[in-house]
């Protein structure tokens, strides 16, 4: 997955370079679909990757969670 995820933000990056330095009449739409990929496939891509297998409960503000923080603060006290 981690390949994959390389592969298509260089794709995105070279799509938007060809863009920019190429002087041809479609340079637009090089950028627009390195954008494009980069924005609703790398993205999405890495966030799966970085979050699948993780507790989201861990993340969120909740009573235990807040509690703990205070407990974590009183104990840090200089």
């Amino acid at each position: 997955m981690k390949y994959l995820i390389w592969f298509f933000f260089i794709t995105s990056i070279g799509l938007l370079l060809a863009g920019y330095f190429l002087d041809v009449a479609y340079g637009q739409k090089l950028i627009g679909f390195g954008v494009l990929l980069l924005f609703f496939v790398v993205f999405p891509l890495f966030s799966y990757y970085r979050w699948k297998d993780k507790k989201v409960a861990d993340y969120m503000l909740t009573k235990e969670n807040i509690e703990k923080m205070r407990e974590d603060q009183k104990d840090k006290k200089y």
